[in-house]
């Protein structure tokens, strides 16, 4: 067993002190002046001893302490000067050493506090894995996102979470950016990147929103191609049929008969060409809605009624489940109904004979569900894009026009065939 350097010179001064005494009995007994003397300044030499001995162990009994300190984490702890220069100049390290630790630890919580804060407060929805990447933490925006608790986000894979979003994430590597789309118009563009922490790799993931920007730059670029189709046509519209109205008066005699029906059906065909162009310019024109207290129950019930003559020449079953009581929505009461109407009429296309569209009405939203044709899944992330039809003589527009009514309204909604065959058109408020 090693003995330490303090005990070996402990064990050193009191062998050579025992062997002065003992050399100094045997040798001065008899000489009592020299014996006493003798026995003097060994006790002398030994109080000597000792004094050095605690000078030694004064540095030793710092860096103990200083140690322990350290271990602890405790960096608040400083040594006064004791007046020994030796052990001073430890002490003044020690201080110092302490001093820049303390500060480095506090700008690090600091830097550490700083960051956990602004992560919180992102409008960026921020999941960080652990090295097993699992689920170690998640922001409210991932949260709100994800519609889950942060405890019950943490510990799990991204492929043990059923979200549309992370479904198309499973084979998602880094560092690698993506621009998905959810059920609705949601876009998300999905950065996956790392860090180092302490030595090893640990993922992050970004998810962030680009619904608003991309609508916004469609809806500018279509604008400006809608206005000038529509004043180009309008313009030459209006000259033509004046035209052809000019022209009829001329070949009004019987035996211009044909001359004259087809002077009308050239004018009945551009004002149909005149209605085709305002519908795209109401889609542009679309005022702000004027929200007012409004029961979603008995409008529900109007629009069914008004669509139900269509159902009835399709063979198609329209029923309702409608609550007894009244449902007030703040809304716009002729936008709104115009939802409805879009939103019914796509799901009595989609059916055939003796198939079912069901109107669903709670507190929390409002669904038209039907049990014809499903989505595809290569058709469901450009449904609500501008003007996107799947039919042969469709213009886009219902679609395009519900979903600006409800972006306006801020109502989240979404469109998707489920796995038991119902596609459902969700509006919630």
């Amino acid at each position: 067993m090693k003995l330490s350097l303090r005990t070996n010179y402990l064990l050193y001064i009191v062998a050579v002190h025992a062997a002065l005494i003992f050399l100094i009995f045997k040798w001065l007994q008899e000489n009592k002046v020299l014996f006493i003397v003798s026995e003097v300044l060994v006790l002398v030499s030994a109080g000597i001893a000792i004094q050095i001995y605690q000078a030694f162990g004064q540095p030793s009994q710092f860096i103990s302490a200083g140690i322990e300190a350290i271990k602890e984490k405790d960096f608040t702890i400083k040594f006064v000067p004791t007046g020994n220069r030796e052990v001073d100049g430890l002490i003044d390290v020690y201080n110092l050493m302490i001093d820049q630790l303390r500060q480095e630890r506090t700008k690090q919580m600091e830097q550490q506090f700083f960051l956990e804060k602004l992560i919180e407060a992102s409008p960026i929805a921020t999941l960080i894995f652990d090295f097993d990447r699992r689920i170690a933490s998640a922001n409210p925006k991932a949260t709100a996102l994800l519609q889950q608790t942060n405890e019950q986000l943490q510990g799990r894979l991204l492929s043990e979470i059923d979200h549309p979003l992370l479904n198309q994430l499973t084979e998602f590597n880094d560092p690698e950016t993506r621009t998905l789309k959810g059920n609705g118009i949601e876009t998300y563009r999905v950065q996956r990147s790392h860090f180092m922490d302490r030595g090893f790799r640990r993922d992050f993931m970004l998810i962030e929103e680009l619904t608003s920007e991309i609508l916004e730059s469609e809806k500018k670029a279509y604008s400006k191609v809608i206005r000038m189709m529509a004043h180009e046509v309008n313009n030459s519209i209006g000259a033509i049929n004046s035209i052809l109205n000019v022209t009829k008066t001329y070949v009004d005699a019987p035996e211009q008969q044909d001359v004259n029906h087809a002077l009308q059906i050239a004018i009945e065909r551009n004002d149909r060409l005149n209605l085709f162009m305002r519908r795209f310019a109401d889609v542009v024109r679309l005022p702000q809605p004027q929200k007012v207290p409004t029961d979603l129950t008995e409008m529900a019930r109007n629009v069914g009624r008004l669509m139900q003559p269509q159902a009835d020449a399709k063979g198609v079953t329209l029923q309702y489940e409608l609550p007894a009581d009244t449902i007030q929505v703040p809304v716009d009461p002729a936008q709104m109904e115009q939802v409805l109407v879009n939103v019914i009429k796509n799901a009595l296309e989609a059916c055939t004979p003796g198939q079912l569209v069901e109107v669903v009405v709670d507190r929390t939203h409002l669904v038209v569900r039907d049990t014809g044709q499903p989505i595809s899944p290569n058709l469901e992330a450009n449904l609500f894009n501008p003007f996107f039809s799947t039919k042969p003589d469709g213009q886009g527009i219902g679609l395009t026009l519900t979903r600006d009514i409800l972006v306006n309204h801020g109502f989240p909604f979404s469109l998707k065939t489920n796995p038991d065959g119902w596609t459902e058109f969700t509006i919630v408020w």
